[in-house]
């Protein structure tokens, strides 16, 4: 049954400050129940990641203009959790660090190190750096990226400036196998246990009810479909539909909102199903090529009798651990189609892309 996204999204006053302005989220875990004394911890590590270039340097938009611009990995040294993700000249932007183990064991597959980094970091993990200039200083895992296989961490700016490529971070994984005792009809994924005591996650009257910025219709979601897995990484929100996008708000999404995606399952993998409902994690942005645009990584999913998501636009992972002040929430176009004279020039430009492609 797919239930109307204005019925779904309940509205409830801002408990403190004034809503959009950044506030820092006061927590009331208290009242949610964690099976936490059960978990283990587990320290993993990767190594802040080069980014990767291809071939040919340009993409080509959904408006039909080619366009260089930065992508996945490296150091982001002006865009952290809070900020917008929208209309930035990039594309896929990772806010932050992104982290790969490029490390091989004599057992298991070739790239098990850096599956299990992938699998075993949650949203809400302590990051410690662990060589470098910057050994001791300790960030926040905001993310996982699918593709690419990145896990995302958000360093203070003065330690961004100095960290180096290849610099050796370690993360205390803690939230494999967290779930509700009192709710086990809503499960969670990839999230730490200080995650949902600091997000002010409450049950009333038999229903988990979480505070997000945004609610997403499941026909929007894009890259990512067809995996059998969550946990390793995340699904993208199509925003080429400008009518949509309008709709619901979406060009004022931020890096680390927590936001709903109606109609979904992701207990085995990401699909469409009616009366369900997933809330994920802002992870990185936009995107001009077509199926493509800023990752959310699922946090809590189930039916919609359980799990009941409200607006509160300070709903961001910058917020909710007090790591700094979101920007106000504005609406921004994104960077596909934003002028259209661009979309008539393109057809001359594709014409050398093309050639370009064919001496590769």
């Amino acid at each position: 049954m797919m239930i109307p996204l204005q019925r779904l999204l309940e509205s409830e006053p801002v408990p403190t400050g004034r809503a959009g302005q950044g506030r820092v989220i006061a927590g009331t875990a208290g009242r949610l129940r964690l099976n936490d004394d059960q978990l283990v911890m587990v320290s993993v590590l990767g190594r802040i990641a080069h980014p990767v270039g291809r071939g040919n340097p340009y993409r080509i938009g959904y408006d039909g203009v080619p366009r260089v611009l930065p992508g996945t990995g490296g150091i982001v040294l002006n865009h952290r959790i809070g900020d917008p993700c929208i209309g930035l000249a990039g594309d896929h932007v990772e806010p932050g660090v992104a982290l790969h183990n490029n490390d091989r064991e004599v057992v298991g597959p070739r790239d098990g190190p850096n599956t299990a980094l992938l699998t075993y970091a949650c949203v809400g993990n302590r990051a410690e750096v662990v060589s470098g200039r910057m050994q001791g200083a300790v960030g926040l895992v905001t993310g996982k990226h699918g593709g690419i296989n990145h896990v995302l961490v958000d360093f203070p700016s003065r330690v961004l400036a100095r960290l180096t490529i290849g610099d050796r971070i370690q993360i205390r994984s803690h939230g494999l196998g967290l779930g509700l005792p009192g709710v086990p009809e809503v499960e969670v994924l990839n999230a730490a246990p200080s995650l949902l005591r600091r997000w002010p996650v409450t049950i009333r009257d038999g229903r988990v009810r979480v505070p997000v910025t945004h609610l997403i219709p499941a026909t929007m979601m894009g890259s990512g479909l067809g995996k059998n897995t969550a946990w390793r990484g995340d699904y993208d929100i199509q925003l080429a539909d400008p009518e949509l996008r309008r709709r619901h708000r979406l060009g004022s999404l931020r890096f680390g909102d927590m936001v709903a995606i109606a109609d979904t399952d992701v207990r085995r993998g990401p699909s469409r199903r009616g009366g369900r409902i997933t809330v994920g994690v802002v992870i990185h942005g936009d995107s001009t090529v077509s199926g493509h645009g800023p990752g959310v990584t699922a946090l809590l999913t189930g039916p919609i009798e359980r799990l009941a998501p409200y607006r509160d636009p300070a709903a961001n992972l910058a917020a909710i651990f007090g790591v700094r002040t979101p920007a106000p929430p504005r609406q921004r176009s994104p960077l596909a189609g934003r002028n259209p004279r661009d979309s008539a020039a393109a057809v001359a430009r594709l014409g050398f892309t093309a050639a370009a492609e064919a001496w590769e």
